[in-house]
C-alpha cells in the first residue's frame, strides 16, 4: 500500500495555522475532494462543523474548493461527527465532510470525510485525493461551478434516528440525568434526545463559544460532571467529547464507567436478548477484565489495534457488529456506520431499563485490571522494538507476570512515543514492571546516543 502523506488514521490533523491545517491547505484539500468525486459520477458534499473558532474559516474554504471543482455543497452547521456520516446517507449525498479535531483543544482542527455510504474514505480514496493534491489548482467554467445551501433541519432529523436506535416503548421517565456536552457539536443535539425520551436533563457543557470546546469538561475530563451528578442526586451522568463520538458514564455514586464498563453492559444485553452477532471487538488496551468478564458471558473479545478505524475494520472482516476502545469510542454496527456516544449511552439506557439494575450494579460484571502505562520518547524513525535487549526485558517481565497478565510495547500514532503498558492481578508489581521496561528502553537509546 503507497504511503499516505496527509491523511492519517482518522482525516488529516494539526494546529490551525500550521501546515497542513491553513485556509490554503483546506481550499486545496476541497478542490481535490471535489475533482474525485466529480470524477466518480459524484455532485454534492456535506459540510458540518464542531464548535471550535476556526470551523467558520474552514466551513468557507472548503466550501469554495468545492465549489471550483463543479461539486455543489449542504451545509450543516454545528453538527456531531456521527451525524454527519448519517446524514451524507439519508441525504443521499457523495461525501460528508467534517471540520472537527474531536477531543482535541480548540487551537487545533481537523478534516474528515465519509464517503456516500456513510464509511470512512478507503485508502484507494484517499490516495486519488491526495494526487489530486500535488496537481495545479484550477476552476470549472463559471456556468458549471458549484452551489451551496444551508440545511436548516439537519438537528431534528438527527434527533429522531438517535430515538429510533432504541425500541419505540422505551420511556426514561423518572430518570434523572446530567449530559456533558462538552461545549462541542452536541450542544444542541444531545440534551433534546434524552429529554425527549422522557428523563429529565439537566445539561452542562452546552455554551459553546468557539475556545471552551473540550476545556476542562466533556469525556476527557469528567471530575466536572461526577461532581454534578451527586450534587443533583442523578441516577447517572453522560460525558461527551467535542464531536460527539465518544462517551464516557458516570454512576449514581460518581464513580467513572469507561469504554470496557460501557461495551460489556450492552454487550451481556444484546446477549440476552439474543442479539449479539459473535465477538465483540476490543483493543489491545482493552482491560484484561473485559476480556475475562465477556468470557465469563461466552462472548470472546477480539482486538484490533488501537484506532476506532481498526476496530471497525476487524468488525466488518469479521462480521460482527458490536466494538469500542476503553477511551470511549462505541461502535454499534448495526445502527450506524461510525462510533457514536449518543447511541452508545442510548444503548447503555436501555440495557438498565430491561434489568431493572444502576449503572453502578451493571458496571461490577467488570472487574479492571492494575494496568499502568508509561510513555518514553523516542526519535522518529528509530524502532526499538525488536532491539534484543528490549525483546529481553519483555520476556522476563512475562516471565514474572507468570501468565496473570499483560506486556504490550507500541508505538505512538500521533506523537514520537512508545507506549510501554504492563497489566496484571497486583498493582504495585505492575507498576513497578512498567517502570522498569521503561529504563530499559532509555538505556538502549542512550546506548545508541539517541536523544530521549
Amino acid at each position: 500500500m503507497q504511503q499516505r502523506k496527509y491523511f492519517g488514521t482518522d482525516g488529516v490533523r494539526g494546529e490551525v495555522g500550521k501546515p497542513p491545517i491553513t485556509p490554503e491547505f483546506v481550499l486545496k484539500l476541497g478542490w481535490a475532494v471535489g475533482r474525485v468525486l466529480a470524477q466518480e459520477g459524484g455532485s454534492r458534499a456535506l459540510i458540518g462543523k464542531d464548535t471550535r473558532i476556526s470551523g467558520y474559516m474552514f466551513e468557507s474554504v472548503l466550501e469554495a474548493g468545492l465549489s471550483a471543482a463543479g461539486v455543489d455543497t449542504q451545509l450543516l452547521g454545528p453538527m456531531p461527527t456521527p451525524a454527519i456520516a448519517y446524514l451524507t446517507q439519508t441525504l443521499h449525498a457523495s461525501a460528508g465532510i467534517v471540520i472537527s479535531a474531536s477531543h482535541n483543544p480548540f487551537y487545533d482542527n481537523g478534516i474528515k470525510i465519509f464517503g456516500a455510504d456513510g464509511a470512512k474514505l478507503p485508502d484507494e480514496v484517499e490516495l486519488a485525493i491526495e494526487a489530486e493534491m500535488e496537481r495545479p489548482m484550477h476552476t470549472v467554467g463559471s456556468r458549471d461551478l458549484g452551489k451551496a445551501e444551508r440545511v436548516q433541519d439537519a438537528a431534528g432529523r438527527y434527533i429522531e434516528f438517535c430515538k429510533s436506535t432504541v425500541p419505540f416503548r422505551l420511556s426514561l421517565k423518572g430518570m434523572k440525568v446530567v449530559v456533558d456536552c462538552a461545549h462541542g457539536a452536541c450542544y444542541h443535539v444531545a440534551p433534546n434526545v434524552f429529554d425527549e425520551l422522557g428523563a429529565e436533563v439537566i445539561a452542562i457543557g452546552t455554551d459553546p463559544d468557539g475556545f471552551n470546546i473540550n476545556d476542562r469538561c466533556g469525556a476527557l475530563y469528567p471530575e466536572a460532571l461526577q461532581h454534578r451528578v451527586q450534587v443533583e442526586g442523578a441516577d447517572l451522568g453522560i460525558a461527551l467529547d467535542g464531536d460527539g463520538d465518544r462517551v464516557l458514564m458516570v454512576d449514581h455514586k460518581g464513580e467513572l464507567v469507561d469504554g470496557d464498563e460501557l461495551l460489556f453492559i450492552i454487550a451481556q444485553a444484546r446477549r440476552a436478548d439474543g442479539q449479539l452477532n459473535g465477538a465483540v471487538v476490543g483493543t489491545v488496551m482493552s482491560n484484561l477484565g473485559l476480556e475475562e468478564a465477556l468470557h465469563r458471558q461466552g462472548i470472546a473479545l477480539q482486538r484490533a489495534k488501537v484506532g476506532d478505524r481498526y476496530v471497525l475494520e476487524l468488525m466488518r472482516t469479521g462480521g460482527w457488529t458490536l466494538g469500542g476502545e476503553t477511551s470511549g469510542h462505541i461502535i454499534c454496527l448495526d445502527r450506524l456506520t461510525t462510533g457514536d456516544g449518543i447511541i452508545a449511552a442510548l444503548q447503555v439506557l436501555t440495557a438498565l431499563q430491561r434489568s431493572k439494575k444502576s449503572l453502578h450494579e451493571l458496571k461490577r460484571g467488570v472487574v479492571k485490571h492494575p494496568q499502568v502505562l508509561v510513555n518514553v520518547r523516542v526519535p522518529e524513525g528509530v524502532d526499538v522494538l525488536m532491539h534484543p535487549a528490549v525483546e529481553k526485558a519483555v520476556n522476563s517481565v512475562e516471565l514474572e507476570l507468570n501468565g496473570q497478565g499483560r506486556v504490550l510495547l507500541r508505538a505512538s500514532g500521533t506523537e514520537p512515543l512508545l507506549r510501554v503498558m504492563v497489566e496484571g492481578r497486583d498493582g504495585r508489581q505492575v507498576k513497578a514492571l512498567a517502570a522498569q521496561l521503561a529504563e530499559e528502553v532509555k538505556q538502549v537509546l542512550a546506548a545508541a546516543d539517541l536523544p530521549l
